[in-house]
């Protein structure tokens, strides 16, 4: 399916829910169960994270996840299992989210045909930049029909957004805050004003805003401005019970979602 299975989902209208989980938290063979929970509640796509060991975008409570889920077990070839477990009962979209050395350390042909073997619909590597990409590796993700999405913060100046917007095939990331992930606080007029700056650019794309949203306040701010609201680390937080961390994961949805 590739970028196709994306670009049907953001055909639609209204404001998408997307959850970013990371592999093998807070047990290994967590993440078809959770997929199939969150599908259940409404969750439109995943954002899959890769534990990495050395993370750069990556606050304190998903590195601690990416720690244990490494000490789990986890690797990437029983990531890409699992997802073919996933794509057996699920046709969710879903993007894998890690960083590059990982892609490099397989081989980006090799990487690439294995997530589409898998049933991977696009990614997200925050340290690919788009110049990097757009000179060695457009061509090879246009080969596998793989959407990227780049991320932007308040201050990627409009015309890189511009430049950004004309590489990305899915949605671009549009990071509410120039922090790490995880960050506290209400949303203020600032991030209000970054939000209608978006909006109003008219991108080719649609945006989804993450980072920093943690509540439902916060998540109803972001749907005026975006075509998708990520969440991460309010719901690695609200998982790390191994006992029932299934349960955790629907009631956190549906306080989200109301």
């Amino acid at each position: 399916m590739g970028k196709k299975r994306l670009k049907k989902l953001f055909d639609k209208k209204g404001n998408k829910l997307s959850i970013y989980l990371t592999a093998g938290y807070p047990v290994l063979d967590a993440m078809p169960k959770l997929v199939e929970v969150l599908e259940q509640e409404g969750v439109d796509f995943i954002e899959a994270g890769m534990p990495y060991s050395d993370p750069l975008a990556d606050g304190e409570t998903i590195q601690k996840s990416s720690a244990k889920a490494l000490k789990n077990g986890m690797n990437l070839d029983l990531y890409f299992k699992q997802i073919r477990e996933i794509r057996k009962f699920s046709n969710i979209p879903i993007l894998f989210m890690g960083y590059f050395n990982q892609v490099l350390k397989r081989g980006m042909d090799n990487f690439l045909q294995e997530c589409v073997d898998s049933g991977i619909d696009g990614l997200i590597i925050p340290d690919l930049s788009p110049e990097i990409y757009m000179e060695k590796y457009a061509d090879t993700f246009d080969k596998y029909d793989l959407g990227i999405s780049f991320l932007i913060s308040p201050t990627t100046p409009d015309e890189r957004i511009r430049m950004i917007d004309n590489l990305t095939s899915g949605f671009i990331y549009a990071v509410s805050t120039s922090a790490t992930t995880g960050k506290k606080g209400e949303f203020g007029d600032e991030h209000q004003k970054y939000f209608e700056e978006i909006k109003n650019m008219n991108l080719k794309n649609s945006v989804a805003i993450g980072f920093g949203i943690d509540n439902r306040k916060k998540f109803l701010m972001a749907n005026r401005y975006a075509d998708a609201t990520i969440i991460g680390s309010a719901f690695i937080k609200a998982i790390n019970d191994e006992e029932d961390f299934l349960e955790k994961a629907g009631l956190f949805v549906r306080e989200i979602k109301v």
